[in-house]
């Protein structure tokens, strides 16, 4: 079983056929879906940089009903914008199985108060929240520890292993949060084998971040890693299926 923690639906028609087709063509049996395309590419690379905050809204109702109607092969997350978004979450987050935030597409501190307002919906209703950390002050990997010591229920999904796909020194400092995981989609295999060991196997996650990354890319990365076949299932897939409670589903 393969489980990507993280995939995305792009607005506009064929992207739920482009979505299943990849993952069909990777042998990817399920995926977490949250929205795409709320940012262009060039806009996106400069506010990882520089800052900045788009006011574009997800679709998130999009998302859920395309998840609907999959037959459970897609979970939805809910995307949510710290700055407006917490009364909405709060009324809908049972139609959904996690949360995910983003500093770089909303320009947000994790230490503002809308992301603990979200983190206090997410753990009354078991989710898990994904987020990306950055370089800049307030968005750190020392920060979404600070935020997870906040948030204790809660598991926090560290995506891409940190902000460059390179950033070991994140996660040494995450290793001793146990309600904090790591998901590897865009990281280095160097920094996947880490992973492991720092946090061990029950803590990291397998993920695409399609589109802009093919599945078939992340699986092979998955297999170069050669891990033993009991730690390869439970990043392949175990502990997401876990933490999304659909071990029996």
């Amino acid at each position: 079983m393969i489980v990507d923690f993280h995939a995305r639906l792009s607005p506009g028609p064929g992207a739920l056929d482009a979505l299943l087709g990849a993952l069909d063509s990777a042998g990817v049996d399920r995926a977490a879906v949250c929205a795409g395309g709320l940012v262009d590419l060039d806009r996106l690379s400069v506010q990882i940089v520089d800052g900045g905050r788009s006011e574009a809204r997800a679709d998130n109702e999009g998302v859920r009903r395309a998840c609907a109607a999959s037959g459970g092969r897609l979970v939805p997350f809910f995307f949510a914008d710290p700055g407006r978004d917490a009364a909405e979450y709060a009324a809908v987050a049972s139609g959904y199985r996690g949360l995910e935030i983003s500093p770089a597409v909303h320009g947000f501190r994790l230490d503002d108060p809308g992301v603990d307002e979200l983190a206090a919906v997410a753990a009354r209703h078991g989710h898990p929240v994904y987020v990306v950390c950055l370089g800049r002050p307030g968005t750190r990997a020392e920060d979404l520890a600070a935020l997870a010591g906040r948030h204790p229920s809660v598991t926090f999904v560290s995506g891409h292993c940190g902000h460059t796909g390179l950033d070991a020194a994140g996660l040494t400092r995450l290793a001793g949060v146990p309600n904090v995981a790591v998901e590897l989609s865009g990281c280095f295999t160097a920094v996947a084998r880490l992973a492991v060991r720092r946090l061990g196997a029950g803590r990291v996650l397998f993920g695409t971040e399609h589109p802009l990354q093919h599945p078939a890319v992340e699986v092979a990365k998955l297999r170069a890693l050669g891990l033993p076949p009991g730690e390869h299932a439970l990043v392949a897939g175990g502990n997401a299926l876990r933490l999304l409670s659909l071990e029996d589903r």
